[in-house]
């Protein structure tokens, strides 16, 4: 355990640092028109540890040493993207295959931010595979959109008849603590889950700077801050969903729903701190019933 809040700052960061270096000096440089960085990891179970086995990237997009403070059941790793901010013209893919039993948690150390363009898009996909008796958690901090980014995010989860699914997704238009509103730019993300041959859950969504969407009720409510979270394990027990429902949140509205086989909770305020806290609290819920295990929260979400 870390004993002091700047030792977790004095750790947090050399390990950017290190990362920093170390992906630096080892990405192409970017052409013009932007960074295209590419990280692959796959993940296995070697008997009662899940292992990463695969580990491959290019450009800017990396992690480090694999970390257990589960033990060897769960293998957690951490994103990094050392520039910290996407600009328009960049494109990063992450690609993640989770094998039959094996257990993978990523999480990111700090906040994401798309810089505003001079009118290229900038892209992130997310690809994801979990094998049969696999769990994949997706636990990232927000996403920081400035006023003027044109944002293109698509992300594919493909999963086994037993695999599970844990993940989220926080977005904050413009930057709330100088006042920024998101009055330009395109943000537009795709999110498909499927099961096996069948779809689960698809949403597409599309918000220009200052459209109607943004003040409507029916829509943000002049909110500056969105997330959803997602869990899916077939099946899912109804009192699990209405265990959620129980689960407050300090500020905003949020509203948890149920399709067949998926969770669904939504965040809609002016705080991403508020949303993610609400998310976690969610995530510690139902993480020993679809899981088997108690949530033990990150380190890296201390510093």
């Amino acid at each position: 355990m870390l004993r002091s809040g700047a030792s977790q700052t004095s750790r947090s960061l050399r390990y950017t640092a290190a990362v920093d270096a170390f992906s630096l000096a080892t990405a192409p440089r970017p052409a013009c028109n932007g960074w295209e960085a590419e990280l692959s990891l796959a993940y296995d179970r070697r008997g009662e540890r899940s292992v990463l086995t695969r580990r491959s990237h290019r450009g800017p997009l990396v992690v480090q040493k694999s970390l257990y403070p589960e033990g060897g059941s769960v293998c957690q790793n951490v994103i990094v993207h050392p520039p910290a901010g996407i600009v328009g013209g960049d494109r990063l893919t992450l690609e993640v295959i989770v094998g039959a039993g094996a257990q993978a948690q990523l999480t990111t150390p700090g906040a994401a931010k798309w810089y505003r363009s001079a009118g290229t898009p900038a892209q992130q996909r997310l690809r994801f595979s979990v094998g049969s008796g696999a769990l994949l958690e997706w636990l990232p901090h927000e996403t920081i959109v400035f006023d003027g980014a044109i944002a293109e995010l698509d992300t594919q989860i493909a999963l086994a008849a037993d695999a599970i699914f844990i993940g989220w997704e926080i977005v904050c238009l413009g930057r709330r603590l100088a006042g920024e509103r998101y009055a330009n730019g395109r943000w537009s993300q795709d999110i498909t889950i499927r099961r096996g041959d069948a779809r689960q859950w698809v949403e597409k969504m599309r918000l220009e700077g200052s459209a109607p969407l943004l003040d409507s009720p029916v829509g943000l409510r002049s909110e500056g801050v969105f997330g959803t979270f997602y869990a899916s394990r077939s099946p899912m027990a109804e009192d699990l969903i209405i265990g959620c429902r129980k689960i407050a949140c300090a500020d905003g509205d949020v509203a948890v729903t149920s399709l067949p086989g998926i969770l669904l909770a939504r965040y809609r305020g002016s705080s991403s701190e508020a949303a993610r806290e609400y998310f976690a609290a969610l995530w510690m819920h139902i993480r020993p019933m679809l899981a088997g295990r108690e949530a033990t929260r990150p380190r890296i979400w201390n510093t």
